[in-house]
């Protein structure tokens, strides 16, 4: 054999340690940081804040994961109170931080996104407050059940009647209050029907077979070359689309930076195989393949609720969220079998070259 080959079966052993080593750390790693935005990426529902009467400079609410949580951030040097669902004190935001009552039904009531608590004996509405310091923020969030549905796995009365039409669930108040003034914050709770399953199925499992096709068929790495560079550039996109997550968690920047470190990553072992299929290395490309793949599916995963929800969570055009998902789970899916199938179909040129034939004995005269 060769000196040529047994250094490119030497190159080609190293690669492929440093490949399993990227693999494994991203097993351990899991998906479970992947998605900042916050706990869902898609909901049918959509809530959102309408009104804040009257207005106050330096109060802001908002409604975070489709009308899951409100938002409040107080930056004036005057406390917002806000009361429990039987008119007890429950929060205080101001300057010196979130104090919440412990004696306030709320306090455990809002823990849990539907209410599934156990309320202490303490928790009492009638008590003299106990206030408790959680945050040293003029900030905070919570789950407010006045703005969202709260019947799990049971649709709305309206919408299982008609889930084809669009609609308004129900419109929603929460009262506040800025010092001496009384604050109203009003808002809606809307629902969307969700794509077509056929479609969406359809659409998805077709581009798993074509990026797999890609491997699995080709007769060259070229074609597998081909569906890295838009894979790289879904990756690139989702993160730098990474929606606004809640001020007591992240600054946007902040979210962008973090999500954009494995998008990177990605889009570097994409041109990595990119090269190497365009000059025909058909292990390296397969295995970048494999490699790029469960990048995208540790990215895609925590968001695969956006393939089959009306709405997306991101912060840009909804359209653009969607496609890019769609690659990042289909696509990554394809790469990994696509890859796979190309590392032990290719061989490289050295490798696939016959060995020149060992010399005949030739006879003594």
């Amino acid at each position: 054999m060769s000196g040529a080959v047994q250094r490119g079966r030497a190159a080609g052993a190293r690669l492929l340690v440093v490949l399993v080593g990227v693999l494994a750390t991203l097993a351990l790693a899991g998906p479970a940081q992947a998605h900042v935005g916050g706990e869902v990426a898609g909901s049918d529902f959509d809530g959102r804040v309408t009104s804040v009467q009257p207005p106050v400079p330096g109060v802001s609410v908002r409604v975070l994961e489709f009308g899951d949580s409100l938002e409040l951030v107080n930056t004036t040097g005057t406390e917002v109170a806000v009361p429990g669902y039987s008119d007890e004190p429950y929060l205080r935001i101001g300057p010196d931080g979130v104090w919440r009552n412990a004696h306030s039904p709320a306090t455990y009531i809002n823990l849990d996104r539907f209410g599934r608590v156990t309320l202490p004996a303490d928790a009492d509405p009638r008590a003299e407050p106990e206030w408790v310091r959680v945050s040293t923020e003029p900030q905070y969030t919570w789950h407010d059940h006045r703005t969202h549905w709260m019947t799990e796995g049971q649709l709305p009365p309206a919408v299982a009647a008609d889930p084809d039409q669009a609609q308004t669930v129900f419109a929603w108040t929460v009262p506040m209050r800025h010092g001496d003034t009384a604050l109203t914050v009003r808002g809606v709770l809307t629902w969307s029907p969700p794509p077509p399953t056929a479609l969406t199925w359809g659409l998805h499992l077709a581009l798993a077979a074509a990026v797999a096709a890609a491997g699995l068929l080709a007769r060259s790495p070229r074609p597998l070359g081909w569906a890295l560079a838009p894979a790289g550039a879904a990756a690139l996109w989702h993160a730098a689309s990474t929606p606004e997550p809640p001020v007591t968690v992240s600054s946007h920047a902040a979210a962008v930076v973090s999500a954009l470190l494995p998008a990177v990553t990605a889009a570097l072992v994409a041109v990595l195989g990119r090269v190497a299929a365009r000059r025909g290395r058909g292990v390296v490309a397969g295995l970048c393949a494999v490699v790029l793949g469960w990048l995208l599916l540790v990215q895609g995963l925590p968001d695969v609720d956006v393939l089959w929800s009306a709405h997306v969570a991101t912060g840009g055009p909804e359209l653009l969220a969607r496609v890019a998902v769609a690659v990042l789970v289909a696509g990554g899916a394809g790469l990994v079998v696509g890859g796979l199938a190309a590392a032990r179909r290719f061989r490289d040129p050295e490798r696939a070259r016959p060995q020149d034939p060992a010399p005949q004995p030739q006879p003594v005269a």
